[in-house]
C-alpha cells in the first residue's frame, strides 16, 4: 500500500470539525478562508497519497466556499499547480481574469499564487486532486494564467488519460508499495505536462513565447518517457519534434541546464529511485545504470558522485538499511 494519510470528521469533536478541515486543507493545498452553511456539524473525509514530489488526494465534503486571498498568498505560497477532478457536485470558480462553472467530469486547473474564490454545491461534493510543484513545470506567469481556470473535459483526449489514472490510483492503493509512489508521481507529472501543452497549443493566437514554452514542455515529457533508450541524444530528440538540433539547443538556453545535462539529471534521478527501491535490491548496480542510459559503470559512478556526493553503492546501502 502507498503511504497515505486518512482524515474523517467523525474522528474529531463536532465543535472542532470545520476548523480542523480548514487547517487540513491549508496543509494539503494552501492556506485558505473557508465558509460553509454546515460549519456547526461539518462532514468530510480526505485520503492523501504521498507520491514523492507530488501528492494526490480524494476528498468528500459538504458544500464549502474556498477563498485564497492576496494576503494569504503573501503569507504562504507553496508554489504549486492544483488539478481538481470533479466526481460529484457542481459549483463555480472566480479569478480576476476568468469565471468558470464546473460539473462532474470536469477537471479544473488552479495555481496557489493566484487569488480565487471556489463555490461548491450539492449534498456531498467529491473531488480527486493533484498537487504539483511549479518547479517541475515552470511556466511564465502570463502563460500559466491561460490555463488556470480552463475547464477540461475528462471524457476524451489527454484529460481522460489523466483522470482515469488519477481516479484509479486514489480509489485503491492496496496493489502498490510505498516505493511505487515516486514512480507513480512521475507518471502523473508527465500526464499533467502533456495536458498543459495540449491546452496551450489549442489556444488562439498564442504569442511566440507561449509556443516556445509549450514546445519545451512537450520535449521534457518526451525525454522523461524515453530515458531508458540508449540513443536518446539531442539529435534524436530534435528529430522527434521536427526541429533542428541548433533550435533545440536555443530552446534550452534559458533553462537551468543544456539538453544533454537535462537528460543526464533525469537519468540520474531515475537510477537513484531504483537504487533505493527494496524490490530491486537484487538487481546489480551496473544493470540499473545501463537501464538508465549509462552503459559504462565508471561513467555512472563518476556522474553519480558529482551529482549527489556519494557513490551508487553507498546510497543503495543507506537507503535499503532505512527500509528495514
Amino acid at each position: 500500500m502507498l503511504d497515505e494519510t486518512m482524515f474523517r470528521s467523525d474522528d474529531v469533536p463536532v465543535a472542532d470539525r470545520f476548523d480542523y478541515w480548514t487547517e487540513l486543507l491549508g496543509r494539503t493545498h494552501a492556506p485558505m478562508e473557508l465558509r460553509s452553511d454546515y460549519a456547526d456539524d461539518f462532514r468530510a473525509s480526505q485520503c492523501v497519497l504521498d507520491l514523492g514530489a507530488v501528492t494526490a488526494w480524494r476528498a468528500v465534503f459538504q458544500p464549502v466556499v474556498f477563498r485564497r486571498t492576496p494576503k494569504l498568498i503573501r503569507q504562504s505560497d507553496p508554489e504549486t499547480y492544483h488539478l481538481c477532478l470533479v466526481v460529484h457536485g457542481t459549483g463555480s470558480s472566480v479569478w480576476r481574469h476568468r469565471e468558470t462553472q464546473y460539473k462532474p467530469h470536469d477537471l479544473l486547473i488552479n495555481s496557489s499564487t493566484l487569488p480565487n474564490d471556489v463555490h461548491s454545491t450539492g449534498e456531498l461534493v467529491t473531488t480527486v486532486a493533484l498537487e504539483i510543484p511549479k518547479a517541475l513545470m515552470p511556466l511564465p506567469s502570463d502563460t500559466a494564467r491561460r490555463i488556470v481556470g480552463v475547464p477540461v473535459s475528462t471524457r476524451e483526449g489527454v484529460g481522460a488519460l489523466l483522470a482515469r489514472f488519477l481516479t484509479q490510483l486514489t480509489e485503491d492503493t492496496t496493489a502498490y508499495q510505498p516505493s511505487d509512489g515516486p514512480r507513480l508521481g512521475t507518471v502523473l507529472t508527465d500526464l499533467a505536462a502533456a495536458l498543459f501543452a495540449h491546452l496551450l497549443e489549442a489556444g488562439d493566437c498564442l504569442p511566440p513565447e507561449t509556443h516556445r514554452r509549450t514546445l519545451i514542455l512537450r520535449i521534457q515529457a518526451f525525454i522523461r518517457e524515453h530515458l531508458h533508450h540508449p540513443h536518446l541524444t539531442p539529435a534524436t530528440i530534435a528529430a522527434a519534434h521536427h526541429i533542428s538540433t541548433s533550435y533545440l539547443h536555443r530552446l534550452f538556453r534559458d533553462e537551468d541546464a543544456t539538453v544533454a545535462e537535462w537528460v543526464r539529471r533525469r537519468r540520474l534521478e531515475a537510477a537513484r529511485r531504483d537504487l533505493a527501491d527494496p524490490a530491486l535490491h537484487a538487481v546489480p548496480i551496473h544493470a540499473i545504470a545501463t537501464r538508465w542510459g549509462f552503459p559504462r559503470a565508471t561513467d555512472f559512478s563518476r556522474a553519480y558522485r558529482a551529482a549527489y556526493g556519494t557513490t551508487p553503492k553507498d546510497h543503495r546501502h543507506q537507503a535499503l538499511r532505512s527500509h528495514k
